[in-house]
């Protein structure tokens, strides 16, 4: 089995996992929590989305954010945006790159965008124009590459189609997400394995969450086919918001730790990691479900147990 010697994390926490939270995180801890995220090795941060704050009032502070981040050198800032408004607004707080999304099923693009798949092409096609025209670059989402919550199993042959329209836009990657979180390992293989008889594996990443815990064999899978961008949360934050008990994205320290322990290399520190992920747990006050974060608890719970009975 050949397996790639190094890999890109890219951490959309501060995105796909706020968005879903009930509480809104106060801007001042965004900033510092992204400042974390900035000093644990990672190269990429999703850090907002460019959504109307009426439908994602969560993240309705994405200008203040952006504008208020320490920026590392070699760290792309990257922020969603749904049309040229957005793009508008984003372009004002100098993003390094902008994401624009939509769904390989209908029923999810209509609840996701409130439009037909067909509709969506138009709209983002005006956003990658004005993006590359700023010498800004755009990546795409493509969300139930596996299955939809209305309309059941996706087949690869629709996911080419949204692909191929993606790819002919200009977007320089392309996010294949399991949105519902039920793909396993054999159903990401028929899926890689259409794809990749059109385009090379550079072309994309995947974007698992972890509802039915096969995210990380999934991984596995798409590293085994060639695939070396993977979409991870810290502490496993996110969900569906059109997915009823979809849970999280896979963690990006259990993720870590996997390709760590299989030799491979991300360049993202572990310890760094997870103490930014403490960080925000505590900000949103409920338990995050990384096995890594719940070995540090045990981990320390001991450290304190036994400094007491020394």
């Amino acid at each position: 089995m050949h397996l790639p010697t190094k890999v890109t994390i890219k951490e959309v926490g501060p995105r796909d996992g706020l968005q879903n939270e009930s509480k809104f995180i106060e801007t001042q801890d965004k900033v510092d929590w992204i400042n974390l995220l900035s000093k644990t090795g990672l190269d990429y941060i999703e850090v907002s989305s460019f959504v109307h704050p009426k439908w994602i009032p969560q993240l309705a502070d994405s200008e203040q954010v952006l504008k208020s981040i320490n920026r590392e050198k070699g760290v792309t800032y990257a922020a969603l945006v749904p049309n040229i408004r957005g793009l508008e607004r984003a372009l004002t707080c100098n993003v390094n790159e902008v994401s624009v999304f939509m769904s390989a099923s209908e029923d999810h693009n209509k609840s996701n965008i409130n439009k037909t798949i067909d509709e969506t092409f138009p709209v983002l096609k005006e956003v990658v124009d004005e993006a590359l025209k700023a010498n800004v670059k755009v990546r795409g989402y493509v969300s139930t590459v596996i299955a939809c919550p209305y309309d059941g199993p996706v087949s690869p042959e629709q996911v080419l189609k949204v692909v191929d329209r993606l790819a002919e836009m200009g977007v320089y990657e392309i996010s294949l997400g399991d949105t519902i979180g039920v793909g396993v390992p054999t159903q990401v293989e028929s899926l890689l394995s259409t794809l990749l008889k059109h385009f090379p594996s550079n072309l994309f990443a995947m974007h698992f969450h972890d509802t039915r815990g096969t995210a990380l064999a999934n991984v596995v899978k798409s590293l085994e086919m060639g695939i070396t961008t993977f979409d991870s949360s810290t502490g496993g934050l996110g969900g569906c918001p059109y997915a009823k008990g979809a849970s999280g994205n896979v963690s990006t320290e259990d993720l870590l730790y996997m390709l760590s322990a299989m030799n491979i290399e991300t360049g993202v520190n572990q310890e760094a990691l997870i103490e930014s992920a403490f960080f925000i747990e505590e900000k949103i006050g409920k338990k995050l479900v990384s096995k890594q974060m719940e070995i540090a608890r045990n981990e320390r719970s001991a450290n304190v147990d036994n400094a007491r009975t020394v």
